[in-house]
């Protein structure tokens, strides 16, 4: 009896498991049938949401802007603010960077000042804005303005009829003007250049008093100065009754000197006569006459200033208060003359640069309606509808299927 191993071929018997019964395998399942699909009631809700919240409001919108909105006619109008320098063709290199300063910043202004209340009331009050924006407020009640509103809802209606269109780097301003008529919209367009115009000029006023004022004020101070220096030497005048001390002291002095001169020859005439005659001698009394009158001349000389005894000094005071006034006087022109050349240059300076408006595009009149963009319009209200529909869709859905 041989033993074989289980390398030789043989397949050992399987062991059996006392008290158990053999593992079937299980059976696959079969797949059931998928059900047609049939229509329930949320989605015709969602169908019927769509023809109510979607293709209603673009028939409605599509209605109103064929057959009721009012045709809008667009004219455009461009200017620019220049400065007219007259300066010297040497200064013309340093001139273009205050010329493009002043540009911009008046460009600004007036940028501003067409979108500003105070325009909208100088127009109305020219044109009767709230009669002309509102001629079909019966048929088109959406884009007509209702002339009962207030000035503030005006302003508001302004601004979308009116597009300022600016170019901070060249200066220039472009405006497209609506209106219901082409005739309203050039005559807008015209109103708005118009009243630019006036606002430019009176900027152009304002800086060239800024620039005077200054000159002027120092001028008036001069000025006064002047004449209150010239009215003290016409009292100083009139008080001692000297048109020109000077000149009168000059003369005065003149005839002093010769009088002394003639006294101090007669009293050396008369000291050589006494040496060789007596006092008895009737030349000697002659010479002695012609002194006293010489004397008395020069007194009365003396006295014909009103000076009294204490001569020197009380002449001093009045000549001195004679020079101190005319050298008051004699500054004072001078300052005037200084502020009178400096005004002139300013007045000059400022009438070298005029502000004004340039237009480079004057009123253009339409020949066609080119708003309301109706084609455009009603993309816009299909578009953010469908979006409105599609979101709200979307998210009924996500809440209905978490729950």
């Amino acid at each position: 009896m041989t033993n074989t191993s289980p390398d030789e071929g043989e397949k050992p018997a399987p062991e059996k498991v006392l008290g158990k019964a053999p593992v079937k395998a299980p059976r696959p399942r079969q797949a059931k049938p998928v059900r047609r699909a049939r229509p329930k009631k949320r989605h015709f809700g969602l169908l019927f949401s769509f023809f109510l919240v979607v293709l209603a409001p673009i028939f409605a919108s599509g209605w109103y802007l064929y057959e009721r909105a009012a045709d809008q006619y667009a004219s455009r109008v461009g200017f620019s603010v220049r400065v007219q320098d007259k300066s010297a063709p040497v200064d013309f290199l340093n001139g273009i960077g205050s010329l493009q300063t002043n540009t911009t910043t008046d460009t600004d202004i007036l940028y501003e000042f067409i979108q500003s209340q105070e325009m909208v009331e100088l127009v109305d009050a020219n044109l009767d804005l709230r009669t002309l924006y509102s001629r079909h407020l019966e048929t088109d009640p959406v884009f007509a303005f209702d002339p009962k509103n207030p000035v503030e809802d005006l302003l508001k209606y302004w601004r979308r009829m009116v597009a300022v269109y600016y170019d901070s780097g060249t200066g220039l301003i472009e405006l497209r003007v609506l209106a219901f008529s082409a005739e309203d919209s050039v005559a807008i367009a015209q109103e708005i250049l118009a009243q630019s115009s006036v606002m430019i000029n009176r900027l152009s006023a304002i800086a060239r008093e800024d620039t005077t004022r200054y000159a002027r004020e120092e001028l008036d101070v001069s000025l006064a100065r002047l004449k209150g220096a010239r009215r003290e030497l016409t009292m100083f005048r009139a008080q001692n009754e000297i048109v020109d001390p000077t000149a009168d002291v000059q003369g005065q002095m003149s005839l002093l000197s010769s009088l002394q001169a003639q006294q101090a020859e007669t009293l050396i005439e008369l000291d050589l006569l006494k040496e060789n005659t007596n006092d008895t001698d009737p030349r000697v009394e002659n010479l002695r006459r012609r002194v006293e009158i010489i004397q008395r001349r020069i007194d009365a000389e003396r006295k014909k200033f009103g000076l009294g005894d204490d001569t020197d000094e009380t002449f001093a005071t009045l000549l001195g208060r004679f020079e101190e006034l005319s050298v008051d006087s004699e500054f004072a022109l001078t300052n005037y003359l200084a502020a009178q050349q400096a005004y002139d240059t300013a007045l000059r300076e400022a009438q070298q640069q005029s502000r004004y408006l340039a237009a480079y595009l004057s009123p253009t009149r339409p020949q066609s309606a080119e708003f309301p963009q109706r084609a455009m319009l009603l993309g816009l209200v299909a578009l953010f509808i469908s979006l409105i529909w599609a979101i709200v869709a979307l998210i009924y859905y996500s809440v209905r299927d978490r729950r």
